[in-house]
């Protein structure tokens, strides 16, 4: 059991969610006021994508993670930023019968360095590795991480100083993250999220998840969480199995049946679940001093 847990709210994501809720953020704009919403509802850390303002589809433009990242470090509000170094590893294939040539509208496949570029600018305290490629979700699509991916992109994050949240979407990246770790790769306190019931990686039932915690790498701080209408059962399963939480609108768009949510209704939800269960809800200075996190100037948490 933790007894005393941060919240993460992602706050919009990269799915097609924007066609299903007009409660989604779309603009730099809204996606900082979003994320402003939940740090004051009690979210310590900000999961941040972008997306194209006009179409609402996902984006990698540096342009508008630093509208974002601007806005948020202008307001008086503290939050962690945390931004996904997720995109840029989208590869679609053709048909079954003729899988050649690539989808070329719906790929994404560029450098390492690229998929950090944003991160080399802005220079968040956290940014997200995705540890492993998968089948996801739907389609033909393949979420792909290569092992020599992942070690060009930890490398340059670790020169950065930024803290990575390895996100673990099956025990098999598990297996990847604690070779990363072995390497050298990822600096303790080791960060990890454990992404439950995506299709097609590790469902979300109790005995999944308990496995694996139970293969977490020594002495890292870990989160869990799942999407849909499991998001907010989640929050009370991620404290009990000894980890802190996420929700947001990158996972879930309801708050309950029907109920269309915003993300500080979320992070209000998950907030009241918590207390209710005498849980301690930990604040952004106390992240920063817990996962020795490293500001835009270079300088550690006290």
């Amino acid at each position: 059991m933790n007894w005393n847990v941060f919240i993460t709210c992602a706050v919009t994501g990269a799915g097609d969610t924007v066609s299903k809720s007009d409660l989604v953020p779309i603009t730099p704009k809204q996606i900082a006021a979003s994320a402003i919403e939940a740090a004051k509802a009690g979210a310590a850390v900000a999961h941040i994508h972008v997306r194209d303002p006009a179409t609402g589809a996902a984006s990698r433009d540096i342009a508008l993670y630093r509208e974002v990242v601007e806005r948020v470090r202008e307001s008086d509000t503290d939050v962690v930023l945390n931004l996904t170094a997720g995109m840029g590893g989208d590869l679609v294939l053709g048909s079954p019968e003729a899988p050649l040539p690539l989808n070329a509208a719906l790929t994404d496949m560029v450098g390492a360095e690229e998929r950090v570029a944003h991160v080399t600018e802005l220079l968040p305290e956290i940014c997200t590795l995705d540890c492993g490629s998968m089948n996801f979700a739907a389609g033909d699509y393949v979420m792909t991480n290569t092992p020599g991916m992942l070690r060009a992109m930890a490398r340059r994050v670790q020169a950065l100083g930024v803290r990575p949240e390895i996100e673990v979407f099956d025990t098999g990246h598990l297996v990847l993250a604690r070779q990363l770790i072995k390497e050298g790769l990822i600096d303790d306190p080791v960060m990890i999220q454990l992404c439950m019931g995506v299709p097609y990686g590790a469902p979300d039932d109790p005995s999944t998840l308990m496995a694996m915690v139970h293969n977490l790498p020594p002495g890292c701080v870990f989160s869990a969480f799942a999407i849909g209408r499991n998001q907010l059962p989640y929050v009370a399963l991620a404290a009990i199995a000894g980890g802190n939480v996420r929700v947001g609108l990158e996972d879930n768009i309801y708050l309950s049946h029907k109920r269309l949510a915003t993300n500080g209704e979320l992070v209000e939800r998950a907030a009241s679940i918590l207390t209710a269960m005498n849980v301690r809800i930990v604040g952004p200075a106390e992240v920063r001093r817990k996962l020795q996190l490293r500001d835009a100037a270079g300088e550690q948490a006290a």
